[in-house]
């Protein structure tokens, strides 16, 4: 072997070794991430502007300029189609209406009520404490460390039933523009990192409460995307919110001392940030999405989670711990079955979440959830050993009493 081949493996070898280093700091793994997406969305986005300008592609026929046209252009001034759009939109609400106002049996609505309940509880109740049990426990002496891998096996999953649903139901004429879901599919994907990534760093509490207060940042992130304005009142539960979760905050955790230093509590507390403002911008995203092209929530679903696969696969592929991943997958069966359920509860969790708001509107949604979220922190603090502080528990209260204040306001506003 010659000393120029030499110097390329040791040079090779030297830069394998850097990269392993800045993935084991959870800052140097966010950017390598994001320089994964970006290996992707750089060339795709160069090639949608060279479609959507190109006179081929807005006129041209047969199955491959449609394809493009789907992706970079959609429907656009087709009113046949919106029209239809608008149908299938719009009959959804009415059946939920009928069904409201006593036109169906009122057992029969009591009862989807409580099986949409159950549905959710169960999706996420599990879902919380399997993600707590993949991100702190190990496997056979070993600990799954990858956040970004776990993120990716959800979104298959979420595709495959996505695109089930789509073909086994009437859905809306599809107008948006593809490319339109990646926006909210980066964030989401950022967002679903965070949410993992935080749990090497904060207990699973101290994420549920953190979570619980992001509606300040979509407020927030609803102001600079589209403008909106809110009424006092949700200024005053935000405050209310802040404060509880700032009680929570600084209130020791003594099942904590020991396991987590200042400057780990921090970087905790950073990335439960980042999920926040992520988490608020996809939301902020598809109401836009919705409101301007009427696509269904499912269709919603497939999208997001179509581009997060691509997106995800690409980073993993790019960090080089994509078959590692697997080889842990392949190698231990608890983890299998635990990523396995995990997927599931998300993917069935959503359909959820898109029946309930359908039946029985946002309110009755947000009071489930916010349930959902008490009974998350009851469980783990009885399955892994968390232990609250009087000052946590207030701070879990002072939340928890913001949260069904919002709900109430929103009650009132209308009636």
């Amino acid at each position: 072997m010659s000393e120029i081949d030499v110097s390329r493996i040791g040079l090779w070898g030297k830069l394998l070794n850097v990269q392993g280093q800045i993935q084991e700091h959870w800052f140097g793994s966010f950017l390598l991430n994001l320089i994964g997406y970006a290996l992707i969305i750089a060339p795709a986005a160069f090639l949608i502007n060279r479609w959507r300008k190109d006179p081929k592609v807005q006129r041209g026929e047969g199955r491959f300029y449609s394809l493009l046209k789907m992706f970079a252009i959609g429907i656009v001034d087709n009113n046949a189609a919106l029209e239809k759009a608008e149908e299938g939109q719009s009959s959804p609400a009415r059946s939920s209406t009928s069904s409201t106002t006593g036109e169906d049996n009122v057992v029969q609505y009591y009862v989807k009520l409580l099986f949409c309940v159950i549905g959710l509880q169960a999706s996420y109740l599990t879902w919380g404490v399997i993600q707590e049990r993949i991100m702190t426990q190990s496997y056979d002496g070993q600990k799954f460390t990858n956040s970004q891998f776990l993120v990716f096996v959800n979104r298959i999953l979420a595709v495959v039933i996505a695109f089930v649903y789509i073909n086994i139901t009437t859905q809306p004429v599809h107008r948006a523009p593809f490319y339109k879901y990646s926006y909210a599919s980066i964030s989401n994907t950022l967002s679903s990192w965070c949410q993992y990534e935080a749990l090497k760093f904060v207990s699973f509490p101290t994420q549920v409460l953190s979570k619980a207060s992001k509606v300040i940042p979509v407020m927030l992130m609803g102001k600079v995307v589209s403008n909106r304005t809110y009424p006092l009142n949700q200024y005053f539960t935000a405050v209310l919110l802040s404060v509880g979760v700032s009680l929570f905050l600084l209130a020791a955790d003594p099942s904590s001392q020991g396991k987590h230093s200042v400057e780990t509590t921090v970087a905790g507390v950073i990335i439960l940030l980042g999920y926040m403002a992520f988490d608020s911008f996809t939301s902020n995203w598809q109401s836009e999405v919705f409101e301007t092209y009427k696509v269904s929530s499912v269709q919603m679903m497939f999208g997001v989670n179509m581009f997060s696969c691509i997106l995800t696969v690409g980073s993993l592929l790019f960090r080089g711990v994509f078959f590692s991943s697997l080889s842990f997958l392949f190698d231990h069966t608890d983890f299998a079955f635990h990523v396995t359920l995990i997927s599931i509860c998300s993917a069935v969790g959503q359909l959820f979440i898109f029946q309930t708001i359908q039946a029985f509107g946002p309110l009755v949604f947000t009071l489930i959830m916010t349930t959902r979220q008490a009974l998350s922190i009851l469980l783990s603090c009885v399955l892994f050993g968390h232990e609250l502080t009087l000052q946590a528990l207030a701070g879990v209260l002072v939340v928890f009493i913001s949260l069904l204040l919002r709900v109430y306001f929103r009650t009132q506003k209308k009636k």
